[in-house]
């Protein structure tokens, strides 16, 4: 599990070999959830405010995370995101 970010005890990371569309995991302690990169459509529980702090995240790194994801299907090393301010 590549790992492209950590904040607030969430991990953020993309799988090589990955099913499209484009997206991203997230982890907080028991919970999982996929976020779709183009959309933001989200797949899976996560608690309301680590949800936010994703989303908002995701929303100021978007071509980062698209370029990681091109990264992941070359099985190239991925660039880490900085985590928000």
């Amino acid at each position: 599990m590549p790992e492209i970010s950590r904040f607030l005890g969430i991990v953020i990371y993309m799988l090589y070999d990955d099913h499209p569309p484009p997206h991203f995991h997230a982890r907080y302690g028991e919970y999982d959830i996929s976020v779709e990169i183009a959309s933001g459509v989200v797949e899976g529980r996560f608690p309301r405010r680590a949800l936010k702090a994703v989303m908002e995240w995701h929303e100021l790194h978007r071509d980062e995370l698209f370029a990681d994801w091109e990264l992941a299907e070359q099985h190239q090393p991925l660039r880490a995101i900085p985590p928000p301010e």
